[in-house]
């Protein structure tokens, strides 16, 4: 049985003014774990993590799971939403992630679905997001380096269409309650209306939940489950400095699996 993984982790956004510090060590940190666990990792890192190249990267990691194998996908960098269109979301809403070149426009749920609609039934297929997935319009000014700062992008980065803009802010205060969509075992850094933050442990940049999963993942016995993780995780965030709460979406059995077993 085949142990597959992929690594994306994006600090660099030019144009945006919004760059990140903590991505590229959470891929890193990821990557590391994760080959200690016997798994192949492929990694796309800042200017590698193109849209195109992303999607073609999940495409070829979906469909190379075949049964009995495990594909594990961690993505760390900013997200974002767009206003649904085509009435899927309950809270008309899509989330996305933001690749390196966000003005080529960012990865929604709908295109994520899309893909992992690909897969092996019998394969296992696991996806870890340290990224904001959705949220309010947030305006926040030019922090010291060594500050937290969310893992999210306006819309008005990358939607110059006043129409868009104007469906945005009418959403703005609504309340998220779309679900998962995605196919996957999600563990995500956030609640859909939560930030997730990137900050610094040490000195060294990491994203908050990142750096909480890989620790608590330490201490967690060789037979602990999906949700015995998450219920670990949660005992450490939200916390008073990241008042974020990490979520886990999957079907009882997915939860039930053996973490990366």
């Amino acid at each position: 049985m085949a142990k597959l993984a992929l690594c994306i982790g994006i600090n660099n956004y030019p144009g945006t003014d919004s760059d990140l510090s903590g991505c590229v060590n959470d891929a890193n940190d990821w990557a590391a774990e994760l080959t200690q666990r016997g798994f192949s990792v492929t990694k796309l890192l800042d200017s590698e993590a193109k849209k195109s190249a992303i999607v073609e990267a999940l495409s070829s990691l979906v469909k190379s799971a075949k049964g009995g194998d495990q594909a594990v996908i961690t993505f760390s960098g900013h997200g974002t939403w767009v206003p649904d269109d085509d009435g899927d979301e309950a809270d008309r809403r899509d989330e996305a992630l933001c690749p390196h070149d966000l003005a080529s426009g960012p990865l929604l749920d709908d295109d994520l679905f899309e893909i992992f609609g690909q897969r092996n039934l019998h394969a296992r297929l696991i996806f870890i997001s340290d990224s904001c997935h959705s949220g309010t319009v947030a305006r926040y000014s030019r922090l010291s380096p060594n500050a937290p700062r969310i893992r999210y992008l306006p819309l008005a980065h990358f939607v110059k269409d006043a129409s868009v803009l104007a469906r945005a802010r009418q959403l703005e205060r609504a309340p998220a309650k779309g679900k998962s969509r995605l196919g996957a075992l999600l563990i995500s850094g956030s609640q859909d209306h939560e930030y997730s933050w990137d900050a610094h442990f040490e000195g060294r940049p990491n994203g908050a939940f990142t750096r909480v999963a890989l620790d608590v993942l330490q201490r967690l016995p060789p037979t602990a489950t999906y949700s015995d993780w998450h219920r670990a995780i949660r005992g450490e965030l939200p916390s008073g400095e990241y008042p974020q709460a990490p979520n886990l979406v999957g079907t009882r059995t997915q939860k039930r699996w053996p973490v990366f077993g």
